[in-house]
């Protein structure tokens, strides 16, 4: 009897392929780079026929190294960034920008050519925002598909789907149209609490287009995850994947709420599903919470129905750059280069050797030692939350002349609080609306760090809780492939049986002053910030 289960992730730079047990056990997990484009006016593109070469690729290799047999693995899920895959007749990739290359025909949810879309449309005031924390993001898909509208018309016109690329590789899998609940309520303004489409939303905002065609090309059947899809994989996808036709196919889910559903539902640990945030740290930082009833907080993405645990409320939160953030922030001091070139010589990155230099040091409880006066508010990429201001950008203050290693260290240190102070922010809100947040449960390859997570304790001082799961994303899709292969009565049940909590991670009360001055000081930066740029 089959009983193992293969989760997929579709991240920025890579994608990622993990089998597990049916007790959430990793047997293996593979990575592949796939390329991305970048060019000025923030574009910044892939290509889904790159894409889906890594996750075959991901896959084989993942079977082959876990040494169970295809004919085992009971159930796939999906997860990917919420980025735009744009697909003629027959799937046939179209370019999406001045570059005309058919096959960057993605646009990558980083990407934020659609500000100037997103602010007009923000400026109508439309009831359907009210589901978006008050003001839709470049990130997401309806200005993306506007500023196609606008300055791609050829392609807009001949574009067979617009698809999220959850929803195209679960296509590509099953030969199944139907969107997620996840993908379209989140990114895509879909009202998942009354399954429908808002068509004034589209005909007030440019995009009429669309609702004269009842939506056929953005998605007509709309699931929640881990719904089995079609008739599972088709022939072309086994093959392609080294997979047994007919293996079923779950929904699948953005990659962050795929951190959310492989955490937050864990046995063990403090708190429920519905009084734990999970933050998802990697390129960008998402926060998810869950409640059973609506709560409109502004600047926090939702309330979204369904769209990570199946009939509850999402909000959604979070930081546009995080780990990309630490890495540009520390790349601009003098002594980056020759670190970087000891950490290379130690196989690991810039940001996770200076991590571990910090623990050798003390941690964090020596942050203040370490810091010195350098604050920083590592809004690089704009603040998604919780004032939904795409024009922020970062912010440094203290900085002395100082070129040594001591100088680095404090400024990696003083850039991770930044985003602490961040989620800071982000709870307050929510508690703000009666949100019951009282744990925060981190993942992403960035929060793996004890010396991260217990900064993010401090900071915001909430409780901070890790999965047992070296993988809790990949974890999470599995759990969907587990749902729609029936071994679990529904996705509940399956996070409960598939995933646990480890180590608890507690708010130093010896540095809780420090930290809320500390915090003053962010908040009069972001102020000084915004004052500035008005």
């Amino acid at each position: 009897m089959p009983n193992h289960y293969l989760g997929i992730d579709v991240g920025t730079g890579s994608a990622r392929a993990g089998v597990f047990d049916q007790t959430g056990v990793l047997l293996a997990s593979v990575k592949t780079d796939i390329a991305v484009w970048r060019e000025a006016s923030d574009i910044v593109e892939q290509s889904s026929n790159d894409i889906w070469r890594a996750v075959c690729t991901s896959v084989r290799e993942a079977v082959t190294q876990s040494g169970v047999v295809p004919s085992s693995v009971a159930g796939i899920g999906f997860d990917a960034t919420c980025s735009l895959v744009v697909i003629g007749e027959n799937g046939q990739p179209l370019p999406v920008s001045n570059s005309g290359d058919p096959e960057r025909n993605i646009i990558v949810w980083m990407d934020h050519r659609a500000t100037e879309q997103a602010r007009r449309i923000n400026q109508t005031g439309h009831n359907v925002l009210r589901y978006v924390g008050g003001s839709i993001s470049p990130e997401m898909e309806t200005p993306k598909l506007l500023w196609l509208a606008e300055n791609m018309p050829k392609t807009f016109a001949g574009a067979w789907q617009f698809m999220d690329l959850t929803d195209f590789l679960t296509w590509r899998c099953t030969d199944s149209l139907a969107r997620s609940v996840c993908t379209v309520a989140c990114k895509w303004t879909y009202l998942a609490h009354e399954n429908r489409w808002d068509e004034s939303y589209f005909r007030t905002i440019g995009l009429g287009a669309l609702a004269d065609e009842s939506f056929r090309r953005i998605g007509t059947e709309v699931f929640p995850g881990g719904t089995p899809l079609g008739s599972g994989l088709t022939a072309r996808a086994a093959a392609d994947l080294g997979l047994t036709v007919g293996t079923p196919v779950a929904t699948g889910l953005i990659d962050a709420h795929a951190g959310g559903i492989g955490t937050v539902g864990a046995r063990g640990g403090v708190g429920s599903v519905n009084s734990r945030m999970a933050y998802v740290f990697g390129t960008s930082a998402c926060t998810m919470s869950t409640t059973a009833k609506p709560a409109f907080v502004q600047g926090v993405w939702g309330p979204y129905f369904s769209a990570m645990v199946p009939g509850r409320w999402l909000n959604e939160g979070g930081q546009s750059a995080a780990g990309a953030a630490i890495d540009h922030l520390v790349r601009m001091h003098p002594a980056a280069e020759q670190a970087a070139g000891t950490a290379r010589e130690k196989g690991q990155s810039l940001s996770g050797w200076l991590s571990l230099e910090a623990e050798r040091l003390g941690g964090a409880a020596e942050a203040p030692k370490l810091i010195g006066d350098v604050h920083v508010v590592p809004e690089f990429l704009g603040n998604r939350a919780p004032f939904a201001d795409p024009d922020a950008r970062g912010l440094i203050a203290g900085l002395g002349m100082e070129l040594d290693f001591d100088s680095l260290l404090g400024l990696y240190l003083a850039g991770v609080c930044g985003l602490g102070y961040g989620a800071r922010q982000i709870v307050r809100a929510l508690h703000e609306k009666n949100v019951p947040i009282d744990t925060i449960v981190v993942s992403g390859g960035a929060g793996q760090s004890p010396l991260v997570r217990q900064l993010l304790a401090d900071t915001t001082g909430m409780v901070v809780a890790a999965s047992t799961s070296q993988e809790p994303v990949l974890l999470g899709s599995a759990i969907l492939g587990a749902v729609a292969a029936g071994h679990y009565q529904d996705t509940l049940a399956a996070m409960s049986a598939m995933s646990e909590l480890g180590e608890l991670y507690h708010p130093e009360p010896a540095l809780a002053d420090w930290h809320a001055r500390r915090f003053e000081a962010f908040e009069l930066l972001q102020a000084a910030g915004r004052a500035i740029r008005g």
